[in-house]
């Protein structure tokens, strides 16, 4: 409403009309809510504050408590926040959301401390299903009981009539039965796969373990469920991102299911939280082709990017290095697509404007990666191509700098570091730790370094990926001074990574990512301030509300 000096600056006539005129800009220029009394971590420096934010639809419209207080009407919803702590949504750059979100509801292995307790437990799920029924979830882990890897010979007793197929917790590998092994066609006779491995004991036979790429011999087998029940988990799946601070992530599978289910959820104004798809590189032809039908997508579910595997996973020792395992010098890591294919496909789909990233984690499958990135960006001219590595996990000291250097977005994991350090020395020895998991030196190069969780490898929740970031504390408690502690980053800098880097690392850096005015209102309130506790207490941190495009979806 206007005051009595302003009525006073016209006469007339024109006094009243300009009158009318005002009072209805100043109705229309109201904020929708106002949230006030808070403690306010906009992400445009480590020591940006405010203590206000005003929405006007699912837009940050003003920002501080007297530019709040100016546009506070008579219809704008209050909200005291009572001092919480408030940050832009969290962005998780690496996930696996419909294999994760399905997984909520199939048994756990994941801490089962012998294989007598593994046994127990797959015994248990099977009883539970009915005859015939695929038992699938696992995320076990045979670190925890000193590395003895499972066999058939283990749950062949307890699961006479239930196929098993149970991957371990880095997605690269399976444990089968017997039973499950006949119904994926895989005995002694069966040739190796390209890219993968059928593990065998000493008279030939498959032992139950399969690894990467052969891993789609079970996939064609169990088949796959259909689009309600994925639809289900998805919702799921959403729900619990929605409670963790997460109002963004980026799918990398290798096959459509969760681009399909996200594009029905849509459709239905299901979303929730915001989809960017990496889809299969491979097929970016076909991708491209649905860019020309129907575009690249919204704000809420947006594709016009492509993901490839390049190497296998430390814990399978399927991760490509220049030298042998220390713990099995017969291999040093596979190649799961041929470096031809991924030269030319990648090729392909950047000239064609598409994104690219690609996993790597051993030091060669990066050093490969980064070459062929090099060498497609010079045949194809400059442009903002954001070429990406996920992982990043084992470099050579030369590879540190290049991704500043090329312009390539390194996509980490911290919770990787404090899981895998527990055991990743048997595996490669000291001296290649040294350059493995360089957080710290890859954000002190200027390189911009997104983090995620690689869910459901790690939890969801970004707190578990900061703690990891600035403590560096393994899991098993073995390094209460941090793992490679020189490679620990700042709270901030951490912070900014799952911030304005996720957002960056999709095209979206300037409207999420950032309280501000004019970024879509995607923000989170917490009971705890980051800055004023103990780094050790962050993952005690809870969500109060999760806003996601100015509506409360969470608390």
């Amino acid at each position: 409403m206007l005051g009595r000096r302003s009525l006073l600056a016209y006469a007339g006539g024109t006094a009243a009309a300009a009158l009318s005129h005002r009072a209805f800009a100043g109705s229309a220029d109201h904020l929708d809510v106002a949230y006030i009394n808070a403690r306010v971590w906009t992400g445009a420096g480590p020591d940006v504050r405010t203590d206000a934010i005003g929405l006007k639809g699912n837009r940050i419209a003003a920002i501080g408590a007297d530019a709040v207080r100016a546009r506070t009407g008579k219809r704008t919803r209050v909200i005291n926040l009572q001092g919480a702590f408030v940050t832009p949504g969290f962005i998780d750059p690496h996930v696996h959301f419909v294999k994760a979100s399905t997984m909520l509801s199939q048994p756990s292995l994941r801490d089962a401390a012998d294989p007598k307790e593994f046994i127990a437990r797959v015994a248990a799920a099977a009883k539970a299903l009915p005859k015939g029924q695929w038992l699938e979830g696992g995320n076990w882990d045979q670190d925890r009981w000193g590395g003895e890897m499972p066999n058939k010979a283990w749950i062949d007793p307890v699961t006479p009539d239930t196929p098993v197929a149970v991957i371990r917790y880095d997605l690269h590998m399976l444990l089968l039965n017997s039973l499950a092994l006949k119904l994926a066609g895989i005995d002694r006779n069966t040739p190796d796969v390209p890219g993968g491995v059928i593990e065998r004991d000493a008279t030939g036979e498959p032992t139950g373990i399969i690894k990467d790429a052969a891993k789609d011999l079970v996939l064609r087998a169990i088949g796959d469920p259909t689009p309600e029940q994925i639809d289900a988990a998805t919702r799921q799946g959403i729900q619990l991102a929605l409670s963790k601070g997460v109002t963004q992530v980026h799918p990398t599978e290798l096959e459509t299911i969760s681009f399909d289910s996200t594009r029905r959820l849509h459709e239905k104004g299901e979303t929730g939280i915001r989809f960017r798809h990496y889809l299969p590189l491979k097929d970016w032809e076909t991708q491209l082709a649905l860019i020309k039908r129907e575009g690249r997508g919204d704000d809420w579910v947006q594709w016009g990017a492509c993901k490839v595997v390049f190497d296998g996973s430390l814990g399978s020792r399927t991760a490509r290095f220049y030298e042998p395992y220390a713990d099995d010098p017969s291999t040093r890591g596979i190649i799961v697509t041929d470096p031809e294919d991924l030269r030319r496909w990648i090729q392909g789909a950047d000239k064609a404007g598409l994104q690219v990233t690609a996993h790597a984690i051993g030091d060669e499958a990066n050093d490969i990666v980064l070459d062929t990135m090099a060498e497609v960006a010079k045949a194809n001219g400059p442009r903002d191509r954001r070429f990406r590595v996920e992982h990043v996990q084992h470099m050579k000291q030369h590879a540190l700098p290049r991704f500043k250097e090329q312009g390539i977005i390194a996509s980490v994991q911290p919770y990787h570091a404090i899981d895998d350090g527990r055991w990743a020395v048997r595996r490669i020895g000291e001296e290649r730790l040294l350059t493995s998991f360089a957080f710290g030196s890859l954000v002190r190069s200027g390189a911009h370094v997104c983090m995620g969780s690689d869910w459901p490898v790690a939890p969801i929740d970004p707190l578990t990926g900061l703690d990891a970031a600035v403590n560096r504390e393994t899991l098993d408690g073995k390094n209460p001074q941090g793992w490679h502690p020189e490679q620990r980053i700042t709270l901030a800098q951490a912070m900014h990574s799952y911030t304005q880097e996720g957002a960056y690392a999709g095209f979206n850096e300037k409207k999420l990512g950032l309280i501000a005015p004019g970024f879509i209102a995607d923000l989170v309130v917490w009971d705890s301030d980051f800055f004023a506790i103990d780094s050790h207490s962050l993952t005690k941190a809870k969500v109060l509300r999760t806003i996601v495009d100015g509506v409360q979806r969470f608390g």
